[in-house]
């Protein structure tokens, strides 16, 4: 398994999910999305994301001497499909290949890379012809242990370059084993969803949000009322971002004074004070034990 990889991200990755809601004018979402590019970091989009290619396309169009290194989310289920989601990508932006693809596998892809099999070499060939240039896998607590077998049994090692998943204060969406075992071996992550939907406060308060969050946003609070971090997106990313595997985190917008809010937070990020990591550790492990590994699939 590689270490110490993807150390040219910019810290603060710029999330696409909210350019495309259709609730909110084209142009609007092309005008953020420009903001977004000429703070010079990175960007992370998918086809899934409404119509947020199309603006994209339109942001690139403006100055084509500044398109972003970005992550594509890609899959599913066989290394075809994998190569259909990567043109699809390209095509609708214009671009000759993608800096990382956001590996979700699942099915016999999954299982492919898990034990070894065939598949594994389709994807290297990806990266040969030089339409990859590094893959991260998004990981869930019901895919962790495809994860733990593919590193373990060294099947990831020299394809996969990092992983990918939920991590900030309220969420940390890896089960306890595979968490230990990527702080471990040093192995390079890449967290997403940087506030978890909002301030922490407001999620403990939110009767629509899911209640396992409102829980553990209850629990938390307090924690970080006491730490004196004026912002709660401060709070979060220097949370995510303390740990010297994570190279960078995801978080979405689509206000400018939400993106200059993140843009802030991780700009020279400093590590929390110990005492206050350990504390969201400890209450991490036994959330991952008494609900997350046991999680129905897209059940959170």
């Amino acid at each position: 398994m590689a270490t110490q990889t993807l150390t040219d991200l910019s810290r603060y990755i710029y999330g696409t999910t909210r350019l495309g809601d259709d609730s909110i004018p084209f142009a609007d979402r092309v005008a953020i999305a420009r903001a977004a590019i000429q703070a010079g970091g990175w960007i992370h989009t998918s086809h899934q994301y409404g119509d947020a290619l199309k603006v994209l396309r339109a942001a690139f169009d403006e100055d084509r001497s500044a398109v972003p290194n970005a992550t594509f989310k890609i899959g599913w289920s066989s290394v075809e499909e994998v190569a259909g989601q990567v043109d699809l990508h390209l095509e609708a932006l214009g671009i000759p290949s993608m800096a990382v693809g956001q590996l979700c596998p699942g099915g016999a892809l999954a299982d492919d890379i898990r034990n070894g099999g065939p598949s594994i070499e389709g994807l290297a060939r990806l990266k040969g012809q030089g339409l990859v240039g590094r893959y991260v896998m998004e990981v869930w607590p019901w895919t962790s242990d495809v994860v733990l077998d593919a590193i373990q049994n060294g099947h990831a090692k020299g394809l996969i370059d990092g992983f990918i998943f939920y991590l900030n204060p309220l969420q940390r969406f890896v089960t306890n084993e595979v968490w230990d075992l990527l702080l471990a071996e040093d192995i390079s992550i890449v967290a997403m969803r940087t506030v978890s939907g909002g301030d922490v406060h407001a999620i403990a308060g939110n009767e629509n949000a899911p209640a396992y969050l409102r829980g553990r946003a209850a629990q938390v609070a307090p924690i970080f009322d006491r730490s004196g971090i004026a912002s709660w997106t401060e709070f979060a990313a220097r949370y995510s971002l303390g740990f010297s595997q994570v190279r960078a985190t995801v978080g979405a917008t689509s206000r400018a004074e939400g993106l200059a809010e993140f843009l802030r937070a991780t700009r020279d990020a400093q590590p929390l004070p110990g005492d206050i990591v350990d504390e969201i550790l400890e209450l991490q492990r036994a959330w991952s034990d008494e609900h997350d590994r046991e999680a129905a699939p897209w059940s959170m």
